[in-house]
């Protein structure tokens, strides 16, 4: 008994240690270990639908996609899981969907019954919230907030799945591990068919939709929507708006209303995909599959079927993924939003970059290119690593590997194939992508060094 209570005194304070000492690596810690938790968990014979336990590899990879959010399979999930399997794997989508800085946050608060300032200075800049005292608050209200979101689409999606004469058990659990997945932006089906069979579904799909559009915005735009709507007046709630939420929901809803654009005409008379469905069923499929890149990584078509050239538009849309802060993963619209103002200010000749009446500060922008030049480090390695591994054709590397950095789970059936060192590599992908780009950004928005002596200044050639 001793030996267990000094066990966990050590333990304590290790973890507060590294909390006082680098927030940032408390983070990814946390994330590892919840990571191996699952993995351990999926690694039983309960978890598996044979009874037998699964490999090592394959736990290991759906553990890492579910937590990371991401949806990449290398087992088919509706057969290889047992129900209790699909249990751990919705657990373990929960969890991660909370996001790396919370998760940490939570840890803190357990541990040491408090969060430290580095530590709120790290929340808050992941959660986009100025107020540092609104942080140990501000993680209870993204818990209330998303699960009451995931029940809400869940009770839209229980009735139709009622309609598809479902028992009310299968009607609940699918409802509820669906409007989980989606809002989320985690792309897990629990049925081997998926959604394939339901692509002209309104009904279905609509919600899925919604779902997945509203976790890829974001918890500070989520709130501060919802905040702005009580303390101000009818019709005037979207004068309180912050210029992140703006930015953010006007970046989305272009890039969806694009995507859907191209997607539409890149597969409109594809055979095999949207060629044989009515026109309504055409709007939906690809309004679904402008939405799905954000991170969502649900599918109504097989990706595999698709245009090369759908597969470039889809490539550049899940490398930007969603809002910062959210499910959602990639470089975030956010810091796409920046750098296009910056092109336009720098086209105009104009010393600031503004917008909605506001002025961007420029270390906003050097975070941007910073974050957008490490991404496509990221998967340049690694496509660079899978194409040697596979043999491959780049388009295919390119697509997967593009999944698993920004968390999105469409694939191209690549995953599936691959062997166990491809397998290892994604995985890590997955967790680069879901935890380096932002302790990366929240390191660098931290550091901020003064200089009393500066060089002198002089331009060199660009372009």
């Amino acid at each position: 008994m001793a030996r267990v209570r000094d066990s966990i005194f050590a333990g304590r304070e290790l973890v507060e240690r590294l909390a006082r000492q680098s927030p940032a690596r408390l983070a990814v810690t946390a994330f590892l270990g919840v990571c191996g938790l699952f993995t351990v968990l999926l690694l039983m014979p309960w978890a598996t639908a044979s009874g037998e336990r699964a490999q090592f590899v394959d736990a290991l990879f759906t553990a890492i996609s579910a937590v990371c959010v991401t949806g990449l399979t290398v087992v088919d999930t509706g057969t290889y899981w047992s129900a209790w399997g699909l249990v751990v794997i919705l657990l373990a989508i929960k969890v991660g969907g909370f996001g790396v800085m919370t998760l940490a946050s939570i840890l803190g608060l357990a541990v040491s019954r408090r969060i430290g300032l580095t530590q709120r200075m790290l929340t808050a800049s992941e959660t986009k919230t100025d107020k540092l005292g609104e942080v140990g608050s501000l993680v209870r209200v993204v818990i209330i907030t998303s699960t009451s979101l995931e029940l809400l689409i869940a009770l839209m999606l229980f009735p139709r799945f009622l309609v598809l004469q479902e028992t009310v058990g299968e009607a609940a659990w699918h409802a509820i591990f669906y409007g989980i997945s989606a809002f989320n932006n985690a792309g897990f089906v629990p049925t081997p068919e998926g959604l394939m069979p339901h692509t002209g579904d309104w009904f279905l799909c609509l919600p899925i939709i919604l779902g997945v559009f509203v976790g890829s915005l974001g918890f500070p735009v989520i709130l501060n929507v919802l905040s702005s709507r009580k303390k101000a007046g009818r019709g005037r709630y979207w004068s309180r708006w912050s210029l992140h939420t703006k930015l953010t929901i006007a970046t989305s809803a272009v890039l969806v209303l694009v995507g859907w654009v191209l997607m539409a005409l890149m597969e409109w008379n594809n055979p095999r995909t949207f060629g044989d469905l009515s026109f309504d069923d055409k709007l939906l499929a690809s309004l679904f599959a402008s939405v799905m890149p954000r991170s969502g990584g649900f599918s109504t078509v097989d990706v595999a079927e698709m245009r090369e050239s759908s597969w470039l538009i889809t490539d550049a849309l899940m490398f930007v993924g969603g809002g910062s802060a959210s499910t959602a993963g990639g470089i975030k619209v956010s810091t796409l939003a920046v750098m296009l103002l910056a092109i336009v200010a720098e086209a105009r000749g104009d010393r600031d970059i503004e917008a909605y009446g506001r002025r961007i500060p420029r270390d906003t922008l050097r975070l941007s290119i910073a974050v957008v030049f490490v991404g496509a480090t990221a998967v340049l390695v690694s496509s660079l690593v899978l194409l040697e591994i596979t043999g491959e054709s780049l388009d295919i590397v390119l697509f997967e590997v593009i999944s698993a950095f920004a968390t999105c789970g469409l694939s191209t059936g690549l995953s599936q194939n691959l062997p166990d060192a491809g397998k290892y590599v994604l995985c890590a992908l997955m967790f680069v992508g879901r935890t380096g780009t932002m302790t990366f950004a929240a390191a660098l928005a931290l550091r901020d060094r003064r200089r009393i002596v500066r060089f002198p200044e002089e331009r060199p050639i660009i372009g």
